[in-house]
Order: C-alpha cells, then structure tokens, then sequence
C-alpha cells in the first residue's frame, strides 16, 4: 500500500475526517448523548437587518460550546453581551446541558466570563507572545 500526505483545503475530506471522529466518540457515550448535535446561533441585528454581534456556539453531547461572542464597539458595556449569554445560557439549559465551555484571550473578556460564572479551568501562556489563553466553563448543574 503506498501512503501519500496531502495539504489541501478540501471539504470532502475534511467532511470525511470529522465524521471518523464523530463516529468513534459516539461508540464511547453513553446512548442518552449519542447524536446530540445542535448549532447554536444568536445574532443581535438592527433595523436594516445588519448583524452588530452574537454568538456561534453548538450543543455536543452534554455542553454547549461557544465559539464566538462579538460585540460592536458601539454597542460595548451597555448589557447587550449579557444578554446574549444569558440567552445562550437558557437554550444550554433548556437542551439539559451539563455546562458551559468557552475560551477568551487575555485582552478580550475574562472579566466579563468570571462576572457571569464562569471558571478559569487552564491557561495557556505565551499566545502571540503577550497573552494568555483562558479556558473557561460554567456548571449549569445547580
């Protein structure tokens, strides 16, 4: 058998990776997690339909992961970041989410993580040279 490496941005077969993944993970939980799978997407829009921040997370067996959350500069310390992660929250809640993960550089949103619960669980220092990594989850098991 000849074996070849290949670098290349493919969807097919990054489509057929993933799926390996998930179907090996899926033969190690338990069968009330197996093919729990939701994306999870909020958007704050104005008027004109423009997207002026949100959330890109998703729901994998028993937590949702957030990805992403942005604000508009504009619209920065006036609640509206609360209040899409408290939305984001609701739905981990409502879908029987253990917890909550997410990651934040250092110049981004610690504070704002740890002011609505959130724990510090690893750091990883030295990301592009300057700051820090933080790796953050929230119980929703209370």
């Amino acid at each position: 058998m000849e074996l070849r490496m290949i670098r290349e941005d493919n969807n097919e077969s990054k489509k057929n990776i993933n799926e390996r993944l998930y179907y090996f993970n899926l033969a190690h939980f338990p069968e009330d997690l197996r093919g729990r799978y939701e994306e999870v997407n909020i958007f704050l829009k104005d008027e004109n339909d423009n997207v002026l921040g949100g959330i890109l997370g998703e729901i994998c067996w028993n937590w949702l992961e957030i990805h992403v959350l942005i604000m508009d500069d504009s619209l920065r310390n006036k609640g509206f970041g609360t209040k899409l992660l408290m939305e984001a929250e609701e739905i981990a809640k409502e879908q029987k989410c253990d917890f909550i993960k997410l990651d934040t550089l250092s110049f981004q949103a610690l504070d704002f993580y740890k002011k609505h619960g959130y724990e510090v669980y690893g750091t990883l220092p030295n990301v592009g040279r300057d700051f820090n990594h933080y790796y953050l989850k929230k119980d929703l098991l209370n």
